[in-house]
């Protein structure tokens, strides 16, 4: 296991990614991207909670605290729908709570590869 030189800066950029979630998540004017394929939608949701456990899971390799993040995302993506039914341009779905716990599910199988060192081994190149 490698030690981040810069997790400060890694967990800005993180936490940054997870305000951007809760924003795109709650704001009354979605984004509207066209639809390629059915079920397009629900990649995207899992897209952003894959990208949010696979950061963190970069920056805390400890199965604890590795699997608290996992567990507060998966409440996230749960919250984050319940809290969209209360506005009439959104609307909340149990596949979108689904597909936001696979995204998780996914970003901790990956943290736990050797793709996990991707963030150091990107520091040991970039500042070195």
């Amino acid at each position: 296991m490698k030690n981040l030189k810069y997790k400060h800066v890694w967990l800005v950029v993180g936490y940054s990614l997870v305000a951007l979630v809760v924003y795109l998540s709650l704001t009354s004017s979605s984004v509207e991207m066209g639809e390629l394929f059915p079920y397009e939608d629900k990649v995207y949701h899992a897209l952003a909670y894959f990208t949010l456990m696979a950061w963190f899971g970069q920056i805390y390799h400890q199965p604890l605290k590795r699997n608290l993040f996992a567990i507060a995302f998966v409440l996230l993506g749960l919250s984050m729908e319940f809290l969209q039914s209360f506005d009439p341009a959104r609307m909340a779905e149990f596949a979108d709570m689904l597909a936001n716990t696979v995204g998780v599910l996914l970003g901790i199988a990956l943290s736990l590869t050797r793709a996990k060192n991707i963030l150091a081994n990107i520091e040991s190149r970039l500042f070195s």
